[in-house]
């Protein structure tokens, strides 16, 4: 996992950065390709697409396309697929795809226009806000989103319509994400619980977690709330999570249901992203609002496991993701600032 190098870039927005995704797709014109979401406590917030040129340029990245978007995005996810369109979904109020081609008038720019958004209250003007998606990998037709409003929802990208939509818990939905393959995927949220659905079979669903009681002021008689969700994409017997109540990231295993494997205790205050290593079944990285990016190796597991390389940032690290594309690097945003680091 170490390098000889250690090299970290980073980008300066005009904004507190919370949404990030990395490209799937690696371009000639780029060497790496991202997308970041603004943080900003009004309705009119914004997207940018980064790009890293080739060589070495100062700064190293540069915003080939911005775009507004309404209210912070929850989420920013570029589409899992290698060909075809170039797509981008994002989740705030809705969800949106947006489609990007390069700007005819200038190769370091990029269009992008918002090609769909999909709704299911069709029969109110209001909207339940959206907390998370995860787009399928296994096919990339299927989105699933999670709302506030104790929904989970699968829709077909394609038809722009909704295949199923169904109470997934008694509270807010925090997260969903897809297991591999493209028939199973989990959820989280302020019930305290993970929970496991199969497409296929969506009149069951299974408790593969419940969290501790919520040792809060005000909290008594109610689980901590589990905010994000990470399948393990190597192992899918895996998934992590997190609760907004206290600084550890539980590890579970869905073959021995409510027991979980492993409680990793780095932070020292709030945890804010997990991620599982693309390429390695073993490795995880965190990151929270203690200014700290760790990476774990949890091949020793059950015994105790101590992060293998830590990074400080200057501020409270807001989101992280591990490339796909590029499993050597690592994308991490606080402040106004993306880095990434090669790992």
């Amino acid at each position: 996992m170490a390098s000889a190098r250690k090299e970290i870039f980073t980008y300066e927005a005009p904004w507190q950065i919370f949404g990030l995704s990395w490209s799937t797709r690696v371009h000639e014109s780029s060497k790496f390709r991202l997308a970041i979401g603004s943080f900003m406590e009004e309705y009119s917030n914004k997207v940018q697409i980064i790009k890293k040129a080739t060589g070495d340029t100062d700064p190293p990245f540069y915003a080939s396309c911005e775009f507004d978007h309404p209210y912070p995005c929850t989420k920013i996810m570029w589409s899992p697929s290698l060909t075809g369109k170039d797509l981008l979904a994002t989740t705030g109020d809705y969800l949106r795809l947006w489609e990007m081609s390069p700007d005819p008038k200038d190769p370091m720019k990029d269009q992008c226009k918002m090609v769909s958004l999909l709704d299911n209250n069709k029969n109110s003007e209001y909207c339940a806000p959206l907390t998370s998606f995860d787009w399928n990998e296994t096919d990339t037709s299927i989105i699933g989103t999670s709302s506030i409003d104790t929904t989970c929802t699968i829709w077909d990208v394609n038809t722009e319509q909704a295949k199923t939509q169904l109470i997934a818990h008694d509270k807010e939905v925090y997260d969903l994400a897809f297991a591999r393959g493209k028939d199973v995927f989990a959820s989280c949220g302020a019930d305290g619980s993970v929970r496991m659905f199969d497409l296929r079979s969506l009149e069951h669903s299974t408790i593969i977690y419940e969290s501790p009681p919520d040792k809060s002021p005000g909290k008594s008689g109610l689980l901590e709330q589990l905010i994000r969700l990470s399948w393990n994409k190597q192992d899918p017997n895996y998934l992590a999570t997190f609760s907004s109540a206290n600084n550890a990231v539980t590890i579970l295993d869905i073959r021995v249901p409510s027991m979980p494997v492993a409680n990793l205790q780095g932070h020292t205050n709030s945890v804010n992203a997990i991620a599982w290593a693309p390429h390695s079944s073993t490795h995880i990285c965190t990151c929270g609002d203690d200014s700290h990016a760790l990476i774990w190796d949890l091949q020793a597991l059950p015994r105790d496991v101590d992060p293998i390389l830590a990074y400080d940032a200057s501020s409270s690290v807001n989101n992280m993701l591990w490339s796909a594309a590029q499993p050597d690097w690592i994308s991490i945003v606080f402040d106004h600032k993306l880095q990434i680091l090669r790992v």
